[in-house]
């Protein structure tokens, strides 16, 4: 699902339910990794086990020595030098996405199950004008919960924002518009448009970000990814 809405530079690696599991098993932590989930529930544990393990793949085909993967400011995953990526997991599902730091300045991935969001929490992460677009989407395309993938695509955002910036990025502060593609299609684009000033890279301030959408096997599922240049 994730690799469908990144470019052929990233390398994405995902694990779905019980076959997930199954192909990735639960690897070996590292005792940096062991000692963060020591006390963790086991459904907590089994998460941050195979999400690690597809990250560790992603590296291996890239050329990089598999390693242990920390969190760092704000819980953001810390990357082996030279390497660029982000990671994702829900009930029955985990991804990886990394890039050589050269062809992408950064990215941000992100899935979720394919429900409503629950009670108050479209009213909490929402500005007005999407809002309204979410109204007007929901009204073409009911077979979509528009409330969740527009969530969905602010935690894109914000996973690729963190590293250009190491600061905070409200849910107020990127105003994001869905395209629902064709009539009937299972993925779109998105573009998301900051509302604070935009990390600079490569000596440009970016004023946006954009990236992709799907939704299949009981997920949504975005991608934001940043360019160089």
């Amino acid at each position: 699902m994730i690799e469908e809405l990144l470019p052929a530079t990233v390398i994405a690696v995902e694990a779905h339910g019980e076959d997930g599991v199954r192909e990735f098993g639960d690897g070996p932590l590292y005792p940096q990794e062991e000692a963060l989930v020591a006390r963790a529930v086991a459904k907590r544990r089994r998460e941050f086990t195979l999400v690690r393990s597809c990250a560790r793949r992603a590296m291996e085909k890239l050329g990089v020595p598999p390693q242990a993967v920390l969190p760092g400011e704000r819980g953001a995953p810390t990357w082996p030098a030279g390497l660029a990526g982000s990671m994702t997991h829900c009930d029955g599902y985990a991804a990886a996405a990394l890039v050589r730091a050269g062809d992408l300045a950064s990215l941000g991935i992100d899935a979720e199950p394919h429900q409503p969001l629950p009670d108050g929490v479209l009213s909490a992460i929402a500005l007005p004008a999407e809002r309204e677009r979410l109204r007007r989407l929901a009204a073409d395309r009911p077979d979509v919960h528009w409330d969740r993938l527009l969530f969905s695509a602010k935690e894109s955002v914000y996973k690729a924002w963190f590293p250009l910036t190491r600061k905070w990025l409200d849910f107020s502060e990127a105003d994001i518009e869905i395209d629902a593609g064709p009539a009937g299609a299972a993925q779109g684009t998105l573009r998301a448009r900051l509302l604070v000033p935009g990390p600079v890279v490569d000596g440009c301030r970016l004023g946006h970000f954009e990236g992709g959408w799907t939704v299949g096997r009981g997920l949504v599922a975005t991608a934001i990814t940043v360019p160089h240049g």
